[in-house]
């Protein structure tokens, strides 16, 4: 089944949304939400760049960084994939409600139900790059691996007074119980 989303307050799946209010750090500075991250990156080391960081909401800050009287950097065409990444990655490893809800979707294909945009999303077509949700399934799976990378390498000792007065936590199909 495919997950399909778009608007910030749908229930479960609005977190996908770059205007889902969840904000992060990220290079020194708090992101109100992935949105103004990705629009100010297109400014990146100008003035303009902080005006749409301080945005009051997430659409004051798309309006500002779609302003074509604003000079887009030289290398945003190259670099714009890596931004939306880093954004993405940087608001789920910042919220384990909603990293919970990524990692929930399990291998699911995930789609930014948008008409208006053939790159972010499926597009009018259906036959979008959709590069939102595939940076949301790359996320989902480096986000799994560092789960998994966590609990290979966790502390017996330390799991083991987690569950109280030292004793060992009962196994369940061969894992201790959580």
């Amino acid at each position: 089944m495919t997950i399909y989303f778009y608007g910030a307050g749908e229930v479960p799946y609005g977190c996908f949304s770059n205007f889902s209010d969840h904000g992060f750090d990220l290079d020194g500075v708090w992101w109100p939400t992935s949105e103004h991250y990705f629009q100010a990156q297109k400014f990146k080391g100008t003035r303009h760049a902080d005006l749409v960081r301080r945005a009051r909401t997430p659409l004051r800050a798309a309006e500002l960084g779609r302003d074509a009287s604003r000079p887009l950097r030289r290398d945003w065409e190259r670099v714009k994939d890596d931004v939306m990444r880093r954004a993405v990655a940087a608001k789920f490893r910042a919220h384990a409600d909603i990293r919970a809800i990524l990692l929930s979707t399990g291998d699911e294909k995930i789609v930014e139900d948008t008409a208006t945009d053939h790159y972010w999303g499926r597009g009018r077509t259906g036959n979008g790059k959709n590069m939102l949700g595939r940076i949301l399934v790359r996320t989902r799976d480096q986000l799994r691996a560092e789960h998994a990378d966590a609990d290979d390498n966790a502390d017996p000792d330390a799991e083991t007074l987690a569950h109280g007065e030292g004793r060992r936590p009962r196994k369940v199909a061969g894992r201790p119980r959580r």
